[in-house]
C-alpha cells in the first residue's frame, strides 16, 4: 500500500492572504502527523473562466488536466478558502468547475472528487471566520459528490491568529486545527 498523501490547496493568490497562511499552518500540522503532503498555489494552474463553448472549441485547458492529476496522486484535500460576499472567491469556484470537467480515460467525469476525503477550513478577520463560505463550498463538493468531512475550521479573527513563523498561536485554534487534519487523515486512509 503507498505512502498516504494529503494536498492543501489554498484559495486565495493574495500576497500575505489569511488562508494561505491557515493553509501553510494546516499543511505543518498534517507533516507533524506523519503524512506526505503537498501544498499547492492556484497561480501555477492558471485557468480562463469557465465557458462551455470555449470548452467546445479548445477542451480542458492543461492546467486543468494538471491539477486534477495532482489532486488524482493525493488520497485527501484540503482546500482553505477566503470569504467574498457571504461565498467562495471566484478563484475556487472555477477551478472545481473546470477539474469537473476532467476526464481521463477509463474512468466516469468527476470521478476525482468521489474518491478522497475533502476537508474545508477558512480564515478571516471577521468574528464568523468565513463560516458562509464554508457552507457554501461544502454544497459545491457535495453536488460533486464529495466525501467532505463533518469537522471543519471557521478562523475567526485570523489577522491577530498567527506568530512570526505563521503557525497558530492560540491552543483553541490549534486544537481546532488538529482536529480537522486528524479527521482529514483519518477518512483519508478509509478512501486508500
Amino acid at each position: 500500500m503507498s505512502a498516504l498523501k494529503i494536498l492543501v490547496i489554498p484559495g486565495s493568490l493574495r500576497t500575505g492572504s489569511l488562508n494561505a497562511r491557515l493553509a501553510a499552518a494546516a499543511a505543518h500540522e498534517i507533516a507533524q502527523a506523519g503524512v506526505e503532503v503537498t501544498r499547492i498555489s492556484l497561480g501555477d494552474f492558471p485557468l480562463p473562466i469557465y465557458d462551455g463553448d470555449l470548452q467546445t472549441k479548445s477542451g480542458v485547458p492543461k492546467n486543468a488536466v494538471n491539477l486534477k492529476r495532482m489532486m488524482s496522486a493525493h488520497h485527501g484535500v484540503l482546500i482553505v478558502t477566503p470569504e467574498y460576499n457571504s461565498s467562495v472567491p471566484p478563484l475556487v469556484k472555477n477551478t472545481i468547475d473546470w477539474v469537473t470537467r476532467v476526464q481521463d480515460l477509463h474512468e466516469t467525469r468527476g470521478q476525482v472528487f468521489r474518491e478522497r476525503a475533502f476537508a474545508i477550513a477558512a480564515a478571516s478577520e471577521s468574528r464568523l471566520g468565513g463560516t458562509r463560505a464554508l457552507a457554501a463550498l461544502r454544497l459545491i463538493l457535495s453536488a460533486c459528490q464529495a466525501p467532505v468531512i463533518p469537522s471543519q475550521l471557521a478562523l475567526s479573527f485570523a489577522n491577530d491568529a498567527y506568530d512570526d513563523s505563521d503557525r497558530l498561536k492560540h491552543p483553541a485554534d490549534l486544537e481546532a486545527l488538529k482536529a480537522v487534519v486528524r479527521q482529514l487523515i483519518e477518512f483519508s486512509q478509509r478512501m486508500m
